[in-house]
C-alpha cells in the first residue's frame, strides 16, 4: 500500500510534528516552582550556549514520583508532557515551562517511553510507546485512550507478542505514523491514521538496510519537498537517513554517542547522548548538529572536534547530566532533558544564553 498523491502534497505543505509554544491555559497547579536566580554553570559552545537550572523540574516526590525519565513534548498551549515510569505512579506528567506540575495521569503505561504528539489545536493527541506492555497507545491530552497497537501480525519477523518492543513514534500530518522497534525486532512499521498497517522495513542486523537498537526516529523536513525519515542506530552510534517509503539513503556516524531520538528544530538536529563510554556510572550530554550533519555544540560535554570528517569522541564533563534520554527545544531555544536512570531526578533545564 502506497501513500497517496493526495496526502503527499498535504505532508509537504506543513510541518512533521506540532512542537507548540505559548501561553498556558490551565489555571490550576499543584507542583512546586522554582527561581531561576541561582542558575548554574554555563556548558555548551558556539551560538550554543546554556546555563544549567537543575532545580527546573523538582518536586515533591512523596506526591510527584518520578522513575525513569524518557521523553518530552509540547502542545499548542506550551504544556510540557512527559513520559515517566514505574507502576506505582502516574506514567505522564505535564509541566508549564516554568518548572510546575499542572496535572498527571496515566497508569495503563509502566513502562512510558516514547512520547509523540501531532494533530491541531483540540484535536492534539500523543503516541506513547511502552515496551513493557509491548504496546503503543493513542491517547488525548487528557489521557483518554483512543487506540492500541499491538506487535503486528503483517510482519512475519514476528512469532510472538512479547518480541515487540516499540520506543519511538513519529507522527505524519495526515495522520499516518511510524513505530521504532528498538528494543524488539527492530523493525519500522508504518500505519494509516486508523491503526491499519501499510509497510514496514529494517530490522536487527548489520548493513545498511537493518539496525543496531532503531531506538528513535523523526521525520527531517528541512529540505523542500523532499522529507525523510532520520532514524537511530544506538548501538552503532549512527543515524541513517531513509525515504518515506523505506529506501537506504545515507549514514551519518557518531562516534562516541550512543543517541536516543533525533529532534528537528529549525536549521539544527538535537539529540541526547545517553552515554558516551560506560553504561555503569552517570554519563551522558546533549549534541546539536549543524544543516551539514556536524555537531557544534555539545551542552554538558566537551569541544566538538573532528579529525577530517571523523568526529572525535567527546567527553563527558561529569556533573550536567545524569543519562539525558530526550531533549525538548522551545521557541526560545532552551532545553529541557529528561534523564534515564539517575537516581529518580526530574528533568533538568538548560536557559539559551
Amino acid at each position: 500500500m502506497k501513500t497517496s498523491n493526495t496526502k503527499r502534497r498535504d505532508f509537504l505543505k506543513k510541518t512533521a510534528l506540532a512542537t507548540g509554544a505559548g501561553i498556558v491555559a490551565p489555571s490550576f497547579t499543584f507542583g512546586i516552582t522554582h527561581s531561576t536566580k541561582n542558575l548554574g554553570d554555563t556548558v555548551g559552545h558556539g551560538k550554543f550556549k546554556y546555563r544549567v537550572d537543575k532545580e527546573w523540574g523538582v518536586q515533591d516526590p512523596s506526591k510527584i514520583p518520578v522513575n525513569d525519565c524518557h521523553e518530552m513534548a509540547m502542545d499548542s498551549k506550551g504544556r510540557i508532557f512527559m513520559t515517566t515510569t514505574g507502576a506505582n505512579n502516574n506514567n505522564i506528567l505535564i509541566y508549564d515551562t516554568s518548572g510546575k506540575v499542572l496535572d498527571s495521569w496515566g497508569t495503563d503505561f509502566p513502562g512510558a517511553h516514547g512520547l509523540s504528539i501531532a494533530g491541531e489545536g483540540s484535536d492534539q493527541f500523543l503516541l506513547i510507546t511502552d515496551p513493557e506492555t509491548h504496546s503503543v497507545h493513542k491517547t488525548d491530552l487528557n489521557g483518554k485512550i483512543l487506540m492500541t497497537l499491538k506487535r503486528p501480525k503483517e510482519v512475519s519477523g514476528y512469532t510472538q507478542d512479547d518480541q515487540f518492543k516499540p520506543t519511538e513514534t513519529t507522527v505524519l500530518p495526515n495522520g499516518d505514523f511510524y513505530v521504532a522497534d528498538g528494543y524488539g525486532e527492530n523493525y519500522i512499521i508504518q500505519y494509516n491514521a486508523d491503526g491499519e498497517y501499510i509497510r514496514h522495513f529494517g530490522g536487527k542486523g548489520e548493513g545498511d538496510l537493518k539496525f543496531n537498537c532503531c531506538h528513535g526516529i523523526t521525520v527531517d523536513s528541512r529540505q523542500a519537498n523532499n522529507p525523510t525519515l532520520l532514524i537511530t542506530s544506538r548501538a552503532s552510534q549512527e543515524f541513517k537517513r531513509f525515504s518515506m517509503e523505506g529506501q537506504h539513503l545515507e549514514t551519518i556516524s557518531l562516534p562516541g554517542c550512543s543517541i536516543c531520538r533525533p529532534v528537528i528544530h529549525g536549521e539544527n538536529i538535537y539529540f541526547a547522548v545517553i552515554v558516551t563510554k560506560t553504561w555503569d556510572n552517570y554519563d551522558g550530554m546533549i549534541a546539536v548538529l549543524d544543516r551539514n550533519n556536524r555537531v557544534v555544540s555539545f551542552p554538558g560535554g566537551s569541544l566538538p572536534q573532528y579529525n577530517g570528517d571523523t568526529l572525535v569522541e567527546p567527553e563527558y564533563d561529569g556533573k550536567t547530566f545524569r543519562n539525558p534520554h530526550d531533549v525538548l527545544v522551545d521557541s526560545d531555544g532552551n532545553l529541557y532533558v529528561p534523564q534515564w536512570a539517575s537516581g529518580k531526578t526530574y528533568p533538568v533545564k538548560l536557559h539559551r544564553v
